[in-house]
């Protein structure tokens, strides 16, 4: 198993990459990750929660933030009504609604756990307009994500048994057949 999670913390550094590389996020923009570590290990999504996926992803991931200075937006499950764990800077910088709870891996999930554990002043927010996003597992993180999400390709579509799909956003398009856009 081991090594099947080294293969898993690798992917992950990998498709990180790819999705900043694309995404063109700034430091202080917000990385919203949802995450069902029961379908990295090969499970279903709420019955096998995993922390050695928890770890493998969030060890990989980490770093990356922050040397560039993005903030991660961890998704909790549905049993937290998707709550967000973030950094206390990233809730006082954007203005975030803090909640009251503390995450566990059958109640928030091993993944919210785990970065809970990981940073340096966690809370718990209720929702999030986030820069992009990185859904494993298929757990929904659209409502989590600034309006206009536009799909990222990237060469890592797995981590472990996991299905991904990665985002990132732009602003609106206004103004009509007259209007010229910078992009």
């Amino acid at each position: 198993m081991k090594e099947f999670y080294e293969n898993v913390k690798k992917d992950a550094e990998k498709l990180l990459i790819e999705l900043l590389d694309t995404a063109g996020l700034r430091a202080g923009d917000i990385l919203v990750v949802g995450c069902s570590t029961s379908e990295v290990a090969g499970g279903t999504i709420g019955k096998n929660s995993s922390a050695d996926a928890a770890d493998a992803i969030f060890d990989a991931f980490t770093p990356i933030l922050r040397k560039k200075g993005i903030f991660l937006a961890a998704q909790c499950c549905e049993h937290l009504n998707r709550a967000l764990i973030v950094e206390r800077e990233c809730a006082e910088k954007y203005g975030l609604c803090e909640v009251c709870v503390l995450p566990q891996p059958h109640a928030g999930g091993s993944w919210a756990t785990r970065v809970w554990a990981g940073l340096d002043a966690p809370c718990a927010v209720e929702c999030i307009s986030a820069h992009a996003g990185i859904d494993i597992g298929l757990t929904l993180i659209g409502m989590h994500l600034k309006a206009v999400a536009v799909p990222v390709r990237t060469s890592v579509t797995r981590l472990g048994e996991a299905t991904v799909v990665t985002a990132r956003t732009r602003p609106k398009l206004i103004g009509g057949e007259r209007a010229k856009y910078p992009m």
